[in-house]
């Protein structure tokens, strides 16, 4: 069993993951990101710094993936990202234009076709309200000049995205807006059943449903 978790930035991929781990005895992978050198130059001035840090984040996503994925399923473990391979795609869309683009579409197609896919990705949804709050929660000092209008693009992109139906991945569809399972054991626990219910990975019990959440296969 592989499970990927998704989602906008703050939407709360790694604490989700981090949560679940224990209830499936599961490997757990975590993207590194911090160490991209030109991130927080990025979200203070995107249009120089878009390329660099686009490129260091699809060859270090790449690198990463495929070796820990085969070598964590090879565990015969279940295994858990906070991230998927294709993730980076949305954020080039929306960051790259031209030339720059062309390169790094060709370069990411060759790329994907050797990375193993989850057999589920659960994306989080939240409102681009909710994102920026929790956002300003966490206060990563690299994140202080987040700007609203870039997430608010970046939300549209991954509703488009894995909103469509599509034969080559499966999709869990959370919506997290009234849901806090980091705090609330209930959410939490309602969220790893519906995995269990989708991957028919036992054990898990017929869905019940929680007032304000809102969940599509």
């Amino acid at each position: 069993m592989y499970v990927a978790i998704e989602g906008v930035i703050g939407v709360g991929k790694t604490s989700l993951a981090r949560l679940l781990q224990p209830s499936f005895d599961a490997n757990l992978l975590l993207e590194v990101f911090e160490e991209n050198p030109f991130l927080s130059n990025f979200y203070q001035d995107r249009n120089r710094y878009a390329f660099q840090t686009q490129m260091f984040f699809l060859l270090s996503r790449y690198h990463q993936q495929r070796r820990a994925v085969p070598e964590m399923l090879s565990t015969n473990k279940p295994l858990i990202s906070d991230y998927t391979f294709e993730k980076d795609a949305l954020f080039a869309r929306n960051t790259l234009e031209g030339d720059e683009l062309e390169m790094y579409y060709r370069l990411h197609e060759a790329l994907a076709e050797k990375i193993p896919l989850p057999d589920l990705t659960v994306y989080l949804r939240a409102s681009t309200d909710m994102l920026m709050h929790r956002i300003t929660m966490r206060d990563r000092p690299y994140e202080r000049s987040m700007d609203r209008a870039y997430i608010d693009t970046i939300n549209v992109a991954y509703d488009e995205h894995f909103m469509q139906p599509d034969e080559k991945r499966a999709v869990l569809v959370i919506d997290s807006n009234e849901l806090d399972f980091v705090k609330n054991s209930e959410d939490l626990k309602w969220i790893e059943n519906r995995i269990r219910q989708r991957l028919q990975y036992p054990p898990f019990q017929p869905e019940l449903p929680i007032d304000g959440a809102e969940n599509r296969s």
